[in-house]
């Protein structure tokens, strides 16, 4: 069978490019699935808060940007954007410092923890309906979405690294299954409104991609794409059963035991790094108060409010 060179040299790139966007489709249903639980407790329907001097930036922001639940993945857009941009060009570094990877899953797992814990003293989970965010800002969700972006991006760029050596088609690749994942975002986003169960089970899969690196790298046990892309549909299929089907809250004890063990450890981890924590917050102290927006209508919960209350008007609304 004859080949032609020039039509292989055009044809190659872009069955690479194929490629990339199917891995970063299936790599980012995790990063679909967490981004938009992170912007659903966000409104859909209210401004971006911004402080008086910075006023002048609302008529622009609500056309180019829209409210904050659209405007937070679109920043988060922008900032994947820049995440991979970043993690590409130091590719070979990421793939020779294995710590780094392992840095990215123990956020990872942090972050599943922190939303995933039960709290022993009053028996309510971090999530479930979304009252425990009702008093988060904008901006902290935006800091959180980029946070997981990076996080996410090293297993990424690693794995599209490995398919091609040539940058523009792994750019231009992995851009554009950026860009599907995050229409993949917002109908997740949708989907929470719908069926509140997927908010842990995303960040059910966001503790299973931690462990996977986690195993990866200290123990070099690695799972193929399509390994992991089946734990992510089991997951929330799971999920979603354990939502419709009555039989399965026999379930409850043991799910409330290991929510409990997660809130212990995520409580030490945070004991672990208060004194960092104290530093961090004092340093950020004057562009905390740089970006303090006005105070909220009283219809929005306050963060110093029990949360039990905050749950009871969301349940009877």
């Amino acid at each position: 069978m004859f080949e032609d060179p020039l039509l292989h040299s055009y044809l190659a790139p872009l069955l690479i490019i194929v490629q990339l966007i199917f891995l970063e489709g299936i790599l980012s249903i995790d990063n679909a699935a967490v981004l938009g639980a992170m912007v659903s407790i966000l409104p859909e329907n209210e401004s971006v808060p911004y402080p008086p001097f910075l006023k002048f930036l609302q008529p622009f922001t609500d056309q180019v940007l829209g409210m904050q639940q659209q405007a937070a993945l679109k920043v988060g857009l922008l900032g994947a954007y820049v995440g991979r941009g970043v993690m590409l060009v130091m590719a070979s570094f990421v793939i020779a410092n294995p710590w780094l990877r392992l840095l990215g899953a123990l956020y990872l797992i942090k972050l599943a923890f922190e939303n995933l814990a039960v709290s022993p003293e009053s028996g309510e989970g971090s999530t479930g309906h979304g009252h425990h965010a009702a008093g988060v800002g904008f901006w902290l969700v935006v800091l959180n979405v980029e946070l997981a972006d990076l996080a996410f991006s090293i297993d990424n760029v690693v794995a599209a690294v490995a398919l091609s050596d040539q940058l523009w088609v792994v750019l231009l690749g992995v851009a554009l299954g950026i860009v599907t994942m995050r229409f993949a975002a917002g109908i997740f986003a949708y989907l929470i409104r719908r069926q509140p169960i997927l908010e842990p089970a995303a960040y059910i899969l966001v503790l299973a991609i931690g462990i996977e690196l986690v195993l990866a790298d200290l123990y070099h046990f690695h799972f193929n794409h399509l390994a992991k892309f089946m734990i992510s549909i089991g997951i929330l299929a799971l999920c979603l059963l354990y939502a419709r089907f009555q039989v399965l809250t026999l379930f409850d004890p043991l799910l409330h035991w290991l929510g409990e063990g997660m809130g212990y450890l995520n409580n030490l981890v945070n004991w672990m790094f208060k004194p960092l924590l104290l530093v961090l917050k004092l340093l950020f102290y004057p562009v905390r108060r740089l970006f303090a927006t006005e105070p909220k209508p009283p219809h929005l919960h306050n963060p110093l409010e029990p949360a039990d209350s905050a749950h009871t008007e969301l349940v009877e609304g």
